[in-house]
Formats: structure tokens, C-alpha cells, sequence
């Protein structure tokens, strides 16, 4: 089964050049089409969900690449930035390439309600 990836920003969001380039750094890893669909989260025909989610916010068949276990990091509908720790423990504004590995290849495959 493909993966559904899908990228969701704020159009104000400044991490969204490094989230993307993170994103086709680790597709490549996994060697993996780089293909992934965009949601602007204030954008007439995005869907409802992903205004609950900071910017930027990668999620792998619909669960967030950040999250562990059930935990989301999610928002009231408001903007907001996120930020995500690196392997030292400083935070930076886009998921490291390795958290981003993990979620295509091998965290949880089951697609949402399922």
C-alpha cells in the first residue's frame, strides 16, 4: 500500500522551504516518489482537518510524523507554528529528516479509522 503524505502550512509559515526540502530528502531515503499533496490551512477547499494542525505539519497515511503514539499536536483553528526537537534536544521549525524516515518506514501503517 502507497503512503499518503501530505504537507500542511500556513501561507506566513517561515519553516515551510526547510519542511518541504526535509520531506524530499527523506522520500528519497525511502526511496520513495517524491510526491505529496499541499494543504494551505486558511485556503478555501482545504479539508476542515487540517486547520486543527500548526505549520508545518507532515502527516504519513494521516497521522503526524511528531506524534507519539495517539498524541497530537493539534490547534484550536487559530495559526500557529510548531516546533520539533532535533536529536540534541534544541527545537527547530520542521520535523528532522529522520522523523520524517521513520513514519514511511515502519511507524504506524494502519490508515485513519481503520
Amino acid at each position: 500500500m502507497a503512503d499518503t503524505v501530505e504537507l500542511i502550512y500556513d501561507h506566513s509559515c517561515p519553516h515551510i522551504d526547510v519542511a518541504r526540502a526535509r520531506l524530499r530528502a527523506a522520500l528519497a531515503h525511502a526511496q520513495l516518489p517524491a510526491v505529496w499533496q499541499e494543504w494551505e490551512r486558511g485556503a478555501r477547499g482545504s479539508p476542515r482537518y487540517t486547520q486543527r494542525w500548526g505549520s508545518p505539519t507532515i502527516l504519513v497515511n494521516g497521522h503526524d510524523v511528531a506524534a507519539l503514539g495517539d498524541q497530537r499536536t493539534a490547534l484550536d483553528g487559530s495559526a500557529g507554528c510548531r516546533v520539533y526537537p532535533d536529536a540534541a534536544g534544541q527545537l527547530e521549525g520542521a520535523p528532522a529528516v529522520s522523523m520524517i524516515v521513520a513514519a514511511l518506514s515502519g511507524g504506524d501503517r494502519r490508515r485513519p479509522g481503520t
